[in-house]
Formats: C-alpha cells, structure tokens, sequence
C-alpha cells in the first residue's frame, strides 16, 4: 500500500476507509481522503501501537506502520516492574476509599487476563465494560474499564457511583473538574486509586486516555490501564517525564 494522506482518492481509500470503520472510527465510504477521514486516522493512530508495540505518530497519514496496526490486532507489551501489579498497594501509601476499592477490582481483572479477544476493542471483557456506556465493541475502552471498576465497587449500583459512568476519558476528567477533585502532581503526589489521564493528539482537543494509579514508589508512577495495550495491564512512568500528561484525578467520599 502507497503512503496515503487528505487529497488522495480512489480504491486504497476506500479500503482504508473500510479498516477506520471495522476499528470502531466511522467515515463514510467514498474513497475520498477528506477532512472527516483525515480526523479519524488521527484519532486511531493516537490510540494505537505499530508491530513494535510503540505509540503511532499521529500525523493524519497512512503509511506502513498505520497501515500495519489497522489491519493487525495490538501487540502485546512486555513491562518490567518492581511492584507487584497483582497484590493491592500498602495502607500506608494513602487513596481514598472509593479509589482504593475501584483499584482492587482492577486487579482482579488483571489477574482474570482481561483482554481484547477476536480483533482490537472486541471480546467479551470489552463488551461488558463498554455495555455501561451504551456502546457495541469495537469502541476504545480505556475509561469505560475505569468506569466499570468504579461501578462494581459500588456492587452495580449506578446511582451509587461518584461518577456518570462514560466511555470518555476527557468526559470522565470534565466531571471530576467541578467537584474540585483534579490535581498536577506539583499540587500533591498521586496515591494508590486515583486516576490518570493523558491527551492524545491535542492538548486542548477532545481526545485522551486515562487510567488508575496503582502507587508511586522511588519517583515511578505504577498504573493499571486498559486499551493502552490488548490487555488490562500494568505500566510503569517516572513522573517527572510523563509525557502528554494531564494530571490526576481522586474521588473524595462525601
């Protein structure tokens, strides 16, 4: 496949259009490269992984490592920790309740093996995370895994939630802004159960991702996240270089 990119028309269009929609980014199929296609090659390369399992460059254009990730599942990360992911964070370190109880779910779906089954954003891990957003596989997860760990915290109760459960990791962010509830790392230092989230694409555009901090340890911020890989898996950072980072977020019990 040639290098593709907003102007371009005619059949490897089309069938690139054809991939943006089987991922779960909808254009219409006219073999035209526009605008709308262009918007949705970056939202996809923004949240997805070329062979090597490194982030695309969102450029709006398709070349080999684009074309490679929309017709291949994600591949798997290998990450070397020296927390243990699968065993709650110590009491000391700190988290909210609310916090604390969402990441003990999201450990449990750790140790469960959750992950995309059949194709990129499919199986029925994803299926009944998405479920509470309204939403059909084939749809980013990211926020409704966080989303889902919250609710079953609260034993499935959504009127319980301290949150409207979203499938958005920008939406998510947006409710927790006038509860006072987001914070920089400059401001205080995340704890176990609070969520981070990231941009994607734009600093001031409406794509993100986001995840729960499992705990910082020597300068690390050890996190759980789903979508970032094909699995519900552990990632470590050093916090001072994170990059594209938003802040964090902490539910505080009312």
């Amino acid at each position: 496949m040639n290098m593709l990119k907003k102007g371009d028309t005619g059949a490897e269009v089309r069938e690139l259009q054809k991939l943006l929609v089987e991922n779960g980014y909808p254009v219409a199929i006219d073999g035209d490269f526009g605008t709308k296609t262009r918007n949705a090659v970056r939202a996809f390369q923004s949240q997805n992984l070329d062979q090597h399992g490194h982030p695309l460059v969102v450029d709006g254009k398709v070349g080999p490592l684009t074309w490679w990730s929309l017709r291949n599942r994600k591949p798997d990360i290998d990450v070397y920790s020296v927390v243990r992911f699968d065993r709650m964070p110590p009491a000391e370190l700190g988290g909210s309740a609310a916090g604390r109880a969402a990441l003990k779910i999201a450990i449990a779906e750790l140790k469960a093996d959750a992950r995309e089954i059949g194709g990129n954003n499919k199986g029925p891990f994803v299926k009944k995370y998405l479920a509470g957003a309204g939403l059909p596989v084939g749809n980013p997860w990211c926020a409704s895994f966080v989303s889902w760990c919250f609710l079953q915290s609260v034993d499935g109760e959504k009127a319980d939630m301290p949150f409207q459960y979203t499938a958005g990791a920008r939406a998510l962010r947006k409710q927790f802004v006038p509860k006072g509830w987001t914070f920089t790392a400059s401001e205080r230092l995340p704890e176990p159960g609070d969520l981070v989230f990231w941009w994607r694409v734009r600093a001031d555009g409406w794509q993100g991702h986001v995840g729960l901090v499992h705990q910082l340890k020597d300068g690390m911020l050890y996190t759980i996240e789903g979508n970032k890989s094909p699995r519900v898996q552990g990632f470590s950072y050093v916090l001072s270089r994170m990059d594209k980072l938003l802040g964090f977020g902490r539910v505080v019990s009312t």
